[in-house]
């Protein structure tokens, strides 16, 4: 076993204590899906959306989003908004800070692919950059995923890095297919920005 296998199981296991994974409800495929587009790193805010807000980032979420409260969400995300349907979540929006010990973009997405649910087909992790203070960009990894929730598939994307406090942070996007546009998906995607 060489140095990286060490280093990604390490990652996983220690991840995996305090990752939780998401779940997205029953829906039907409409048409467009997580997974594409999304490295501009602009930091924008769409009109009409919302922010969620944690010491180390933001993220932009559409409009049908709801952001949950601290009693609301669970215990591992700084920050979460949900998007329902019928009474039933289809997707996903989720921040968590300082989950493992990082010191690179690299090690912050293995380790937050630990908190990806077996069975799932696991994407290559992409490097990207995200937006961060003043306008600089800084340097993230992108990692798909795609897994089958409820008789649903579901897609996922995470975002993760190394703020500039050297804590690690995850964005993760989860949801059913066709429940969130490509377009849509670019823009949260765009929005990241570290402090």
């Amino acid at each position: 076993m060489n140095s990286r296998e060490i280093l990604r199981r390490l990652a996983a296991a220690a991840a995996s204590t305090v990752l939780v994974t998401v779940t997205a409800g029953c829906g039907a495929d409409t048409g467009g899906a997580a997974g594409s587009g999304g490295t501009g790193a602009d930091g924008a805010l769409p009109e009409g959306w919302g922010t969620l807000r944690t010491s180390a980032l933001t993220v932009a979420h559409p409009p049908g989003f709801t952001p949950q409260s601290a009693t609301e969400r669970s215990k591992y995300n700084a920050a979460a908004a949900t998007l329902s349907e019928g009474g039933k979540d289809v997707g996903m929006i989720t921040v968590q800070l300082d989950f493992t010990d990082a010191d690179s973009a690299e090690e912050a997405a293995i380790g937050a692919e630990a908190g990806i649910a077996l069975g799932s087909t696991l994407g290559r992790q992409s490097e990207i950059e995200v937006a961060g203070p003043g306008g600089k960009k800084t340097e993230a990894r992108r990692v798909d995923f795609e897994f089958t929730e409820r008789g649903s598939r579901v897609k996922g994307v995470i975002v993760a890095g190394v703020d500039t406090a050297k804590k690690t942070y995850a964005v993760r996007i989860d949801a059913v297919k066709g429940k969130l546009g490509d377009g849509d998906l670019r823009r949260i995607l765009d929005s990241v920005t570290v402090r």
